[in-house]
């Protein structure tokens, strides 16, 4: 017996057979194919199509006008409607408020302000290293900051410490951590670090923040803090200003090689001293520990230092890579003009004079220690007649 062909099988029952010939793809067909596959792909993975907004990815972003430019050339529209089997083409409609027609690859690029490397949308292999140069170009998108002088004294007041030997550079050998405060020098500009915008999460849930950036050269800058840190690590000069020999790391957050040294608190006393009693919100014990603050003051109602009496922990802060004394002798000749001046008996009845209390309200101490990882502390005083930090008035 002669086995049938499938072919024949069908014929024999009726059914037309179309003749089809697959030929075997073009380069630009084989080159489109690869293209819209890299956008089936995205669909898979995050169940929706990719989207040429401000908030999106670069790659998502290119996936997006890539899709739009299909839609908009029958030509295409025909090769890859066999292709898509998710409806990706069946919507016409577009996600954005740009019109593509007539607009060549580079100009679609251009759109998205990236410079053009290849021939084609399709073609991404480009995106990675022309978003490393795109990071390097951020900066000279900078525009005027109208109210550079509101931070003109910053820049003297660092450039002085830099001159005086104060403060130092060094350079980033990882990528840094960027806090408001901070000054950095990139592309050869000093740069600080105005603002620190709410921490939001991008696509693959990456962490990110728009800064509020502003250039010794009296421009500013609102970039990405992602972004910002790329930049860095792309400048093999880049360098981290540090604070009056503090270090680059004052706070709660810890690199992986950052080294505790102690933690400041502020405490407020509950003795039932009249005097203390009548100033409790305003009297107020600066301290620095290297042990857990709770046992520090375990036995406060014991101890003098303490004014014998319990005390409640109304702030505090970590300190890394930080020089304790250093410190220490910083806040007390700061304050020096508000200490606490009064006499407690110690359990054996011995008049003891307190140190390191002071007259001064919270909000003010937590100023001051902004102001100290701003490293613009040299420029104010605090003054106990109101009560406030005060800038030091220049006379020249």
């Amino acid at each position: 017996m002669i086995e049938k062909s499938d072919k024949e099988l069908l014929e024999a029952l009726g059914h037309e057979v179309e003749n089809k010939i697959s030929l075997p793809k073009t380069p630009k067909e084989e080159y489109i194919t690869s293209g819209f596959e890299e956008i089936q792909t995205f669909f898979e993975k995050f169940k929706r199509i990719p989207e040429n907004i401000a908030e999106r990815d670069l790659f998502e972003r290119l996936l997006a006008v890539r899709l739009n430019q299909i839609k908009t050339d029958d030509q295409i529209l025909n090769i890859l409607k066999p292709l898509d089997n998710q409806g990706l083409l069946n919507d016409v409609a577009f996600n954005d408020n740009f019109v593509y027609e007539n607009l060549d690859d580079e100009q679609l690029l251009r759109e998205l302000e990236i410079a053009p490397e290849t021939n084609s949308i399709f073609n991404l292999k480009f995106v990675r290293s022309s978003y490393d140069r795109k990071i390097e170009e951020l900066f000279a998108n900078r525009k005027k900051c109208e109210n550079f002088e509101d931070f003109k004294h910053y820049f003297d007041s660092v450039q002085t410490d830099l001159d005086k030997g104060l403060r130092k550079t060094s350079l980033l050998k990882q990528r840094p951590q960027i806090k408001k405060g901070m000054f950095f020098i990139l592309s050869g500009l000093k740069t600080f670090v105005a603002d620190v915008g709410d921490e939001f999460k991008q696509d693959y849930g990456i962490s990110d923040a728009r800064l509020y950036l502003v250039f010794d050269n009296g421009t500013e800058s609102r970039m990405l803090l992602r972004s910002f840190q790329k930049a860095l690590s792309l400048d093999e000069g880049a360098r981290i200003i540090l604070n009056n020999d503090f270090g680059p790391l004052f706070g709660s957050n810890k690199e992986k090689d950052d080294l505790l040294t102690g933690t400041i608190y502020v405490l407020r006393s509950k003795s039932s001293h009249p005097y203390i009693l009548e100033n409790r919100q305003l009297i107020h014990k600066i301290g620095i520990t290297t042990n857990t603050i709770q046992k520090r003051i375990s036995s406060a109602r014991l101890s003098p230092t303490y004014l014998m009496a319990d005390v409640e922990i109304v702030d505090s802060y970590k300190l890394y890579n930080i020089k304790i004394s250093k410190f220490e002798n910083l806040v007390k000749k700061l304050f020096s003009n508000a200490k606490l001046n009064i006499k407690i008996n110690d359990r054996f009845g011995n008049p003891v004079i307190p140190e390191e209390w002071f007259l001064v309200p919270l909000d003010v101490i937590k100023e001051a220690i902004q102001k100290i990882i701003e490293g613009t502390i040299s420029k104010y005083i605090y003054d106990p007649a109101v009560a406030k930090m005060v800038e030091i008035k220049n006379d020249n």
